[in-house]
């Protein structure tokens, strides 16, 4: 599971690119079969290492096409109501609880195999829901221009949409890449009269585009590689002040959610009551992402406030979490952890969205997921060390206290980041 969400994160900055080639709808559909495969790859397993691609590598990678192109065409989609939406649409994390009997169930009824078939079968469900992600097309007043002269094309989105019109009794087509569009490079115009386009393309035109193709083609390609290796965003200090709190939130978000119930065996909590913690926490995240999305779109104060102020006070709570040494206290924590916790989650994508500016959203998303990723990585290893080395987990409900204060501490510059921001315009 970890090596699964870790690499939710890490390809962050592979799957922008991909979404500015390919679009969002194919990115989201490639990601469903590389979901869909790794499962069904591993109803073949035969050892550990194979388990480790099959069931790590290519379900996180298909995760990490999912995640982003969900969040990525949500800020498209929502303006007025993004953090609410946002909540909506992340809501159902909260109810990942469900998985553990389900997973049970089928592995008792259909034995491993059959489990990660079924799984598989889910899974391919993400085709067609990605196959809904529609482009949206926005009017510009160069588009408008064009068409009240004749022949234009919508061209904004992962896909063209090119439109014939009727201009002096001549109809004409105009064929655009979109592509080339996106990648900032001047977008070639061919218009071609309906009786001249059969000479066209079979004269010796047809060579001359044929080398338009070529040439345009190498330079998506390389432009592909500049965006790769693209640093402009390291000039930014929101990136910064976003990076730096993703980072240690994500670090400490995972470790009371893994030693929970572990800690709670150490207490002498029979093993039920324990579940019954996590099924409370889910729950609770789930409509406190709702609420906390809802009061956020009503603007009262900017969204950065209300994320710095739950990342604080998850950070006291866990702080005080070694405290809880009965069911009760324990089954306190819990509700007041995930409360919290579900207030600043939704939040996440409402304040990059308000922190990248002139920044594309894919890129900005996909490199601070790329450092989140270390993150997650690193953060329940680092806990299970503490547990080793002082042999109980108050050491590692002290860590993600002490991160989770950590994050927010980059949200006080903001000011600082506005001034210096326009002393420059």
């Amino acid at each position: 599971m970890g090596m699964d969400d870790c690499d939710s994160f890490f390809p962050g900055p592979l799957v922008a690119i991909i979404c500015d080639i390919l679009g969002e709808k194919t990115t989201s559909i490639l990601g469903a079969f590389l979901v869909t495969g790794g499962y069904l790859i591993s109803s073949w397993a035969t050892s550990i290492p194979f388990l480790c691609v099959t069931m790590g590598l290519l379900p996180g990678l298909g995760s990490a096409f999912l995640y982003q192109v969900a969040a990525v065409v949500t800020t498209k989609y929502f303006k007025k109501r993004l953090a609410l939406s946002t909540a909506i649409a992340r809501s159902g994390m909260g109810l990942t609880f469900l998985l553990a009997p389900f997973t049970k169930f089928l592995i008792d009824l259909y034995d491993w195999t059959g489990a990660l078939i079924l799984f598989g079968a889910i899974a391919l469900n993400l085709v067609p829901s990605s196959m809904l992600l529609r482009p949206i097309h926005i009017k510009s007043e160069n588009n408008s221009g064009i068409k009240d002269k004749g022949s234009s094309l919508s061209a904004h989105g992962p896909e063209a949409r090119a439109t014939e019109t009727h201009c002096h009794e001549t109809e004409e087509s105009t064929i655009k890449d979109s592509t080339t569009q996106k990648a900032g490079l001047p977008s070639k115009n061919l218009i071609v009269s309906q009786n001249q386009s059969e000479e066209f393309y079979n004269g010796p035109n047809r060579n001359r585009l044929l080398l338009k193709s070529d040439e345009e083609s190498d330079k998506v390609i390389s432009w592909s590689c500049k965006q790769l290796f693209d640093i402009s965003l390291f000039r930014n200090p929101f990136f910064y002040i976003f990076t730096w709190s993703f980072l240690l939130s994500q670090l400490a978000y995972f470790i009371p959610t893994f030693h929970l119930v572990a800690r709670a065996k150490t207490l002498g909590i029979d093993i039920m009551d324990a579940s019954y913690l996590v099924s409370v926490a889910g729950i609770l995240e789930t409509v406190s992402q709702i609420i906390s999305g809802w009061v956020a779109d009503q603007n009262w104060i900017k969204k950065y406030h209300y994320h710095k102020s739950y990342l604080i006070l998850c950070g006291i709570t866990n702080l005080l979490a070694p405290l809880a040494t009965t069911f009760p206290l324990l089954m306190t924590y819990t509700i007041c952890f995930a409360i919290f916790a579900g207030g600043y989650l939704a939040l996440i994508l409402p304040v990059l969205v308000d922190l990248c500016r002139n920044s594309t959203v894919n890129r900005f998303l996909g490199l601070a997921s790329f450092f989140a990723g270390m993150a997650v990585l690193s953060g329940p290893p680092i806990a299970g060390w503490l547990y080793d080395y002082t042999q109980t987990y108050n050491g590692s409900f002290y860590f993600s206290g002490i991160c989770y204060l950590l994050s927010s501490v980059s949200f006080f510059f903001v000011p600082l980041a506005e001034r210096w921001k326009n002393s420059l315009t």
